[in-house]
């Protein structure tokens, strides 16, 4: 029930005004010890007293993602939706400038894009000093136009995403708000009024200094003619010296040119000249190991067909004195046969054998049967 809207709140944007806060964040603010003793019960009127005991703005902080009592105090904003004269005074407060930020963000969340930019842009002008609690904890120095134009320009701000609202050219293009007019616009036309006073008085002192040497005597006008004529010939001593050193400047470049192109030139001829002796020492070596190949075939080529040759011949003159050596030898196993027949030796029968044998030792005739 502590959670719950005033019955008689209005939707806000066609939702429920708490719906504006994300849901999660919702829930860490309803279990928090701030909203449960501090935020209970609270109307419009006791609002204001928890908002003078602000002494910074922030949304959540620390690991479990605390909320602050600032953004505690919104939720309790939205929860029982204050008049929107209560919020106008919250922010015309001068004295608490804490007060003055909570009703900046509660406008931020719930107005109208015109009554945004028509409340909020006169705290351009407040530069105050604000402590803002970061997400780890620590605080840091800001400022209340600074805090401010977050609230105009951003999409988040205290850990809660900010409705969209209308570029301020279209409202203007709408005729829907005047142009914006800045404080220092009134010192700037100050300083653009003394600016063109300056420039007048100058403008009739120049005159006045002008007429003085107009109407002068005959010899101060000598004068100025000799001092016009003496500036004319230093000039056109000056334009001619500066033709000749450029001139001559000119010549020395292109002397140094030619002569770089022709150290250039001198350069790659010996270049070439050098790449041509290598190439022609190159085809020399090139034809020397090309006629030492050649000869060194020839001469296996020729030792070769000299090999064949002799082993030719060789076996020629061994095919040829073959059959004479081998004549005598056949002669002698034809008489050896001969002699073992008719020794009777080689009889069929072994014991004849034998006994021829014995009686060839002896000198007898061989057994004849």
């Amino acid at each position: 029930m502590a959670n719950r809207t005033d019955p008689l709140a209005k939707s806000i944007r066609g939702t429920n005004p708490q719906n504006l806060v994300e849901k999660i964040l919702r829930s860490k603010i309803y279990q928090n010890t701030y909203w449960k003793e501090q935020c209970f019960g609270l109307t419009a009127e006791t609002l204001v007293d928890k908002a003078m005991e602000l002494d910074h703005l922030g949304g959540t902080f620390g690991g479990n993602r605390k909320p602050s009592p600032f953004i505690c105090l919104v939720m309790k904003m939205l929860q029982i939706q204050p008049e929107k004269d209560i919020v106008v005074e919250f922010i015309k407060n001068e004295d608490y400038k804490y007060v003055r930020v909570l009703g900046a963000f509660y406008l931020r969340l719930t107005g109208t894009d015109i009554d945004i930019y028509r409340y909020l842009e006169p705290l351009y002008n407040d530069y105050r000093k604000l402590r803002r609690k970061l997400a780890d904890g620590q605080y840091a120095l800001t400022h209340v136009d600074e805090y401010i134009d977050e609230l105009l320009t951003s999409d988040y701000s205290c850990d809660i995403a900010l409705p969209r609202i209308k570029k301020r050219w279209i409202l203007e293009q709408n005729k829907q708000l005047e142009p914006r007019r800045s404080a220092l616009e009134d010192d700037f036309e100050e300083e653009e009024e003394k600016d063109e006073d300056d420039q007048l008085a100058t403008g009739l002192d120049d005159e006045h200094e002008k007429d003085y040497y107009r109407g002068g005597s005959p010899a101060m006008e000598r004068d100025r003619d000799r001092r016009r004529d003496s500036h004319r010939h230093r000039d056109r001593d000056y334009d001619r010296d500066r033709d000749y050193d450029r001139e001559r400047g000119r010549r020395d470049r292109d002397r140094d040119r030619d002569r770089d192109r022709d150290r250039h030139r001198l350069r790659d001829d010996k270049d070439y000249g050098r790449e041509r002796d290598r190439e022609r020492d190159r085809e020399r070596d090139r034809r020397d190991r090309g006629r030492r190949r050649s000869y060194s075939r020839s001469r296996s080529r020729s030792r070769d067909r000299k090999d064949r040759e002799d082993d030719r011949r060789k076996r020629h003159a061994r095919s040829s004195a073959s059959p004479a050596r081998d004549e005598p030898k056949k002669k002698k196993e034809k008489k050896e046969k001969k002699e073992k027949k008719d020794d009777g030796t080689d009889h069929p029968d072994p014991e004849i054998a034998e006994a021829n044998r014995l009686r060839a030792s002896l000198g007898l005739k061989p057994l004849k049967l």
